[in-house]
């Protein structure tokens, strides 16, 4: 069992990202902590996070980097991060939906070990 120790600026980024309905990047949560952390700290608590994997990451269409907490880590079940983002045209938030299930068909002799899935549109919000 690998123990991980808790600082303060995980604690605090973590705490950002779990308490967002969408998800954030880099500039946002460095703007959400008030500048508690420096963005070296910043990245560096996001590649640990992701390597713990309580959250993950996703690229928009613009080719911003942004993150997102896993949801069902508590029931029991593991989790993928294989499921559909959604951004949004006018308001730029990226959201997951995971309750929507991607399907595709991929060719003899691939094997697929992550995906990710953007679409993009108006969200309820901006319609």
């Amino acid at each position: 069992m690998k123990i991980t120790r808790n600082t303060t600026a995980k604690t605090a980024i973590l705490e950002i990202i779990r308490n967002s309905d969408v998800a954030l990047s880099h500039t946002e949560i460095q703007a959400l902590s008030q500048n508690f952390c420096d963005r070296v700290t910043i990245y560096r608590v996001l590649n640990r996070l992701m390597t713990e994997d309580v959250i993950h990451k996703m690229v928009t269409l613009d080719g911003t980097i942004k993150y997102a907490s896993c949801h069902d880590l508590d029931n029991g079940v593991p989790h993928s991060h294989n499921h559909i983002h959604f951004s949004c045209e006018k308001c730029q938030l990226v959201t997951c939906l995971e309750n929507v299930s991607p399907t595709f068909k991929l060719p003899p002799n691939y094997v697929m070990k992550e995906a990710n899935f953007t679409l993009s549109g108006l969200c309820p919000n901006c319609l």
